[in-house]
């Protein structure tokens, strides 16, 4: 693929080299990559404003149905680290137009679900997809880019259009669910998958790492399992509590299987994850961080939705403008944020940005029963300034200081970490939220709980990057 360079500007002269330019073709390949990306982030929320009206058409309970949430996000953060190990060894253009393939016809189930557990299968299948397409497709991104103003910019492109594809998956979602009905927003994403799949062959070309690793296979069933087990029991006790046989063996087998992965890959030639590398300070607290602001955001935004639609009646479209507020906000704060670590730091930034998120977040607390649509707006749009700068904060604090060949292992901690974070947040709160006397008890709870550990982790971040300065 040709990058257009600027001619070389003659001797003696004082002018600096213009930065290269992307050519046409480039172009493209960043299109569909991007595109891709942006397909994966709508599927996060287009579906959150649909909710209560999907759990009516199908009958879901509203314990129930974090499940619309949690059966996508669970295989997404469970196959992750090892889709992106076997992109590495078999090719990751190829397993990235399969993972289109997946996401579309999935897609097209979730769309056509006469039941609950056609539509949970749909999605499951819809994040088993995602768990390929974001490896392959920011491995592509890096190794089709060189390192620098190119990569740089082309990162750039593709971290704004995450934002934007949230942002657009909750104004979308409102206005196909009040038009169209839900199902037309697992349609959107089917559209979109096949449109990117019959862009992306002409465009692509196959990638894969020159030394070829083993498959580091105890190390991916070992994390693979005790995700799933892990997520099953959290996300089946929000519905029967934790006295059922099934929550407390599935519980104690989760714990036990990422216990295992921790003592394989202490072991392994070629792990999936760097024991070391997470002794780094930077990365072991930056991921902290990550880990926290990610699945404290995507709670927040769970409750909300019901706290909008359920108590104070407002409709999927008017749901949709509020999280499309919070979206902007959170648009307008990824220009900015890198200016702001340019000055202050990222470590600093990361600490101060989980401290604002926590703050924001308790003012949720002043939510009433039957008012409270304003100072949802406002609070959770500020809280997603500063999540963003957190997000920000925590991939430049984790992959600095980290040696060029090991670079690659600190970016798939950074991508694990986000989707691990979005899978865990919902399960783990969503108890609080759904097993309260009331909806508006255990949305203030869950408010609580949040800016508490949101709070506390910026404390702990912020001690513990110091330490490592």
């Amino acid at each position: 693929m040709a990058i257009e360079t600027p001619t070389p500007v003659s001797a003696g002269t004082a002018a600096a080299p213009a930065p290269p330019s992307l050519s046409g073709r480039a172009r493209l390949v960043l299109f569909v990559l991007c595109a891709a990306q942006f397909m994966v982030a709508l599927d996060f929320s287009v579906l959150n404003v649909a909710l209560p009206v999907l759990g009516e058409d199908l009958g879901l309970s509203r314990s129930g149905l974090q499940w619309a949430v949690t059966a996508f996000a669970l295989p997404s953060g469970g196959f992750l680290l090892l889709f992106g190990r076997i992109a590495d060894l078999f090719g990751r253009r190829r397993l990235f137009l399969s993972g289109l393939a997946v996401f579309g016809a999935s897609s097209l189930l979730a769309t056509m679900a006469w039941d609950p557990a056609s539509f949970l299968a749909g999605r499951a299948l819809q994040g088993l997809g995602a768990a390929v397409i974001v490896p392959t497709g920011m491995s592509l991104l890096t190794t089709t880019f060189p390192e620098g103003p190119l990569r740089d910019r082309a990162l750039g492109i593709s971290g704004t259009l995450l934002s934007l594809g949230f942002t657009t998956g909750m104004v979308a979602g409102g206005v196909l669910t009040d038009t169209l009905g839900w199902r037309s927003t697992m349609g959107l994403l089917s559209v979109a998958a096949v449109t990117v799949l019959a862009l992306a062959p002409k465009l692509l070309t196959e990638s894969r790492t020159p030394d070829r690793p083993k498959l580091d296979v105890p190390g991916a069933v070992t994390v693979t399992g005790g995700l799933l087990a892990l997520i099953y029991s959290l996300s089946t006790a929000a519905e029967r509590g934790f006295g059922g046989t099934d929550v407390r063996i599935t519980l104690v087998l989760g714990v036990a299987l990422l216990a295992a992965f921790v003592v394989v890959e202490s072991r392994s030639a070629a792990p999936l994850v760097s024991l070391p590398m997470l002794r780094r300070r930077t990365v072991a607290f930056g991921n902290l961080g990550g880990l926290v602001t990610f699945s404290m955001m995507s709670t927040i935004v769970f409750v909300l939705t019901l706290y909008l639609q359920d108590l104070l009646d407002l409709s999927a479209f008017g749901t949709g403008l509020v999280f499309g507020v919070q979206g902007l906000a959170s648009v307008a704060a990824g220009i900015f944020a890198p200016k702001v670590i340019g000055r202050f730091g990222a470590r600093r930034v990361l600490m101060l940005s989980l401290l604002g998120q926590g703050l924001f977040i308790a003012a949720l607390l002043g939510l009433g029963e039957d008012s409270g649509v304003w100072l949802a707006t406002v609070a959770v749009s500020l809280a997603s300034v500063c999540h963003l700068g957190a997000i920000i904060a925590y991939g430049l604090t984790v992959t600095s200081g980290v040696p060029d060949e090991e670079q690659g292992l600190a970016t798939g901690l950074v991508t694990t970490t986000q989707q691990v974070g979005i899978t865990i947040g919902i399960p783990l709160l969503g108890v609080l939220a759904t097993t309260q006397g009331s909806l508006f008890d255990g949305v203030r709870l869950v408010v609580t709980a949040a800016a508490v550990v949101l709070v506390a982790t910026g404390l702990v971040v912020g001690a513990g990057l110091r330490r490592a300065s």
